[in-house]
């Protein structure tokens, strides 16, 4: 059964950062795309930013911010938020891709909220 836990979430004031981890069970992903997605009140889900191989993608709102990155060897991935605002108030989830294209598995989502 394949399982993506994240932690890292919390409280923090504006001009902070916060470093979100994504420990994915159950099967391999290094092949494979991973990434972060968010959702705040009353908004859909929104795409945050992807790591395929090398290669990063990220949402015209937080590039230059956030940084993904991944260890293989610990089938985790990582989303490193520098200087948050509070727009970036949201649940945060992490998402991997099985190869068929989408991103088949996510996790269960951690709570960002950023403060003025």
């Amino acid at each position: 059964q394949v399982q993506l836990v994240e932690s890292g979430g919390g409280l923090v004031q504006a001009g902070g950062s916060l470093r979100l981890s994504c420990a994915a069970s159950g099967r391999t992903f290094s092949s494979y795309p991973m990434g972060w997605f968010r959702q705040a009140p009353g908004e859909e889900r929104a795409f945050v930013a992807q790591i395929r191989w090398s290669t990063t993608d990220y949402a015209d709102s937080v590039k230059g911010r956030f940084t993904i990155s991944r260890d293989n060897r610990k089938n985790t991935v990582y989303l490193q938020m520098n200087n948050l605002k509070p727009e970036d108030t949201a649940v945060y989830y992490c998402a991997a891709s099985g190869g068929t294209g989408g991103y088949e598995y996510w996790g269960q989502g951690t709570q960002v909220t950023v403060s003025s």
